[in-house]
């Protein structure tokens, strides 16, 4: 089940809830106010770790190893 994002209209609170994939916003209260008809927003991810065999910061030509890597520094 994905996880949503989204915000109160009446408080501006912005909040998760896992879902059915394509479930709408009916029935959601938000935490804070009890706001009903909260509205979803985009909400974006962050994926990380370091590979195997790579440094977890970039020190120039390590960072560009690798197929779909090019250096730009």
């Amino acid at each position: 089940m994905p996880l949503y994002e989204y915000r109160c209209r009446g408080c501006d609170e912005r909040f998760e809830v896992l879902q059915r994939l394509g479930a709408g916003a009916d029935g959601l209260l938000c935490p804070r106010c009890g706001e009903h008809d909260p509205q979803r927003v985009l909400s974006t991810f962050a994926a990380g770790g370091a590979r195997e065999g790579s440094s977890a910061s970039c020190d120039g030509a390590a960072c560009c190893r690798g197929p779909g890597f090019s250096c730009t520094s």
